[in-house]
C-alpha cells in the first residue's frame, strides 16, 4: 500500500469514529418521544430534571421524572413528534423546540435543554405545553 493510502485510511478511520460521537442528542431524543418510552428517555437525565407536564412544573428525582412521563405518554401516546428548531446558547447548552401530536389529536410544543455534564450530554428540562 502507498504511503498515501495510509493517510487516506487513517483520515477515514478517525473521520468515521468522531462523526459517531458527534450523532446529535436531539435525533435520539425525537425517535425515543416517538416511541413513547420514559425508561429510554431517563438514561439522559441527570440525578434531577426539570420537568413540565401541561401546567405543572417540578423538579423530579431521575426516578419520579421516569414515572411522570410514562404516565404522560399512557394518557397521550405520540402520533408525531417533530423538531422544529434546534440551538446552542451562549454558555453552550443546547435546546430543541419540538412538536408532539399525541393520538387524540391534541398538539404539545416540547422544549429540552441538554447541558454537557462531565463530557456527557444531560437533559436538564424537558417541557410539554399545549400549543
Amino acid at each position: 500500500m502507498k504511503p498515501s493510502h495510509y493517510l487516506i485510511a487513517l483520515f477515514l478511520s478517525v473521520w468515521a469514529v468522531n462523526a459517531k460521537a458527534h450523532v446529535d442528542i436531539f435525533d435520539d431524543l425525537a425517535n425515543i418521544i416517538r416511541s413513547g418510552d420514559a425508561r429510554q428517555i431517563s438514561r439522559y437525565f441527570g440525578s434531577n430534571v426539570d420537568l413540565t407536564i401541561l401546567t405543572v412544573e417540578e423538579v423530579y428525582s431521575k426516578a419520579q421524572a421516569e414515572q411522570v412521563l410514562k404516565d404522560f405518554f399512557a394518557k397521550n401516546p405520540a402520533k408525531s413528534f417533530t423538531i422544529i428548531h434546534k440551538g446552542l446558547s451562549k454558555e453552550g447548552s443546547k435546546y430543541a423546540i419540538g412538536s408532539y401530536i399525541s393520538a387524540q389529536g391534541i398538539t404539545y410544543r416540547t422544549y429540552l435543554f441538554v447541558k454537557n455534564v462531565g463530557g456527557n450530554d444531560v437533559v436538564q428540562e424537558l417541557r410539554f405545553e399545549k400549543d
